[in-house]
């Protein structure tokens, strides 16, 4: 199955012509208005702990966010790591809604280039029929892994999968809006898929200039993960002004994912993120482990003061976090929103103690007046 919709090009305005209107836009945007926030959960494992009750973690934060007027509750995909325990979105998904009454339930994402396009419309169609209206499908090209743990993913190992992931993505929408040609192969398996008529709403996921552009071209919402990349400003604006209406989608959508742990006090917001700082440091080294305990994080992370480590430096400087007290995040959550034009915030949070998570939720729905359910 062939398509050109990914090779399509919009002219694009002069530069200082398009900076001028990306930041009327910005301008035009009331600073305090009412934005959806919403959760991206990586199901984070705790030292001692175990991938288990990560997942049983996960259900209770979808009750506890559904509870607290949350708009979204997106799982994520990783793969052989101890500290992330959620290897199949898919999976997670149908519990989540199951327990849950208000919420979307999504994936963020589905890491395609591990899967044929069909099964993926097969599961996400049933899962759409048990849960109509409510499911999304964040869709990533990351392998979510390390080479060798990619490596085991795929069926053929005979050699390294094609880089093949706009004419998967091309035909996995297909499926879901049954537009296959006549005469492909494929084209009546778009019209028996098990939950039809229900479909799920599909998102594209990225932290890179060409996310965008795939979005835009396809006529998708795009999901901006700053905390990955912070400097994500600049592609949003690109998407937005790029962007090819679709029947689905007639108007550019935006969501920033961003990094957030909220405390009390700021002094308790820096403690608790002390872990998954040394995680992630740890990560960059390429050493995986589960998220330590704060003290363990706190006595790391001053031995690492002492370093004149400059890739720790950059790695510090290159990672947005909002981390404080409900007044300080909420500020922090509504400045990133403007920067990108967002009027969706999707937060991660990790930390050790699955209550500190909890309550992080808490205050800011608290702090943003979020109505409950």
């Amino acid at each position: 199955m062939r398509s050109t919709a990914l090779h399509r090009r919009r002219p694009r305005d002069e530069g200082l012509l398009r900076e001028l209107a990306t930041a009327a836009d910005r301008m035009t945007r009331d600073p305090v208005a009412p934005l959806r926030l919403s959760v991206l959960d990586q199901s984070p494992i705790a030292e001692g702990s175990t991938g288990a009750h990560a997942l049983h973690n996960s259900i209770d934060l979808a009750r506890l966010t559904d509870a607290l007027g949350f708009h979204r509750y997106w799982v994520a995909e990783h793969h052989g790591t101890p500290m992330l325990a959620c290897a199949s979105p898919e999976v997670l998904i149908g519990p989540i809604a199951a327990a849950t009454t208000r919420l979307r339930v999504g994936s963020g994402g589905v890491m395609l280039p591990h899967y044929s396009p069909f099964k993926v419309a097969e599961n996400f169609s049933m899962l759409s029929a048990l849960f109509p209206g409510r499911i999304d499908i964040g869709l990533g090209r990351a392998a979510g892994t390390d080479p060798a743990t990619t490596f085991a993913l795929q069926r053929d190992r005979r050699g390294r999968s094609p880089d093949d992931f706009p004419q998967q993505l091309v035909e996995l929408l297909a499926y879901f809006q049954d537009r296959i040609p006549a005469d492909d192969l494929f084209a009546r398996l778009a019209t028996i898929l098990p939950g039809r008529p229900d479909v799920p709403d599909p998102w594209l996921l990225g932290s890179s200039p060409q996310s965008g552009i795939w979005a835009a071209q396809l006529g998708l919402p795009y999901a901006f993960a700053d905390f990955i990349n912070p400097l994500g400003a600049e592609i949003a604006a690109r998407y937005r002004e790029e962007f090819v209406a679709s029947e689905r989608q007639p108007e550019p959508h935006i969501i920033v994912a961003a990094w957030v742990i909220c405390a009390e006090t700021d002094a308790e917001a820096e403690r608790l993120a002390s872990s998954s700082q040394m995680a992630f440091t740890l990560l960059h080294r390429g050493q995986l482990v589960a998220v330590p305990p704060v003290e363990t994080a706190l006595r790391f992370l001053d031995q690492e003061r002492t370093r004149t480590d400059a890739a720790r430096d950059a790695l510090q400087r290159a990672r947005r976090k909002i981390v404080g007290s409900p007044a300080v995040v909420r500020d922090g959550i509504r400045a990133v929103a403007r920067e990108y034009g967002a009027d969706e915030v999707m937060i991660v949070t990790i930390t050790y103690e699955h209550a500190a998570r909890r309550q992080s939720y808490e205050l800011i729905a608290e702090a943003f007046g979020v109505p409950r359910a």
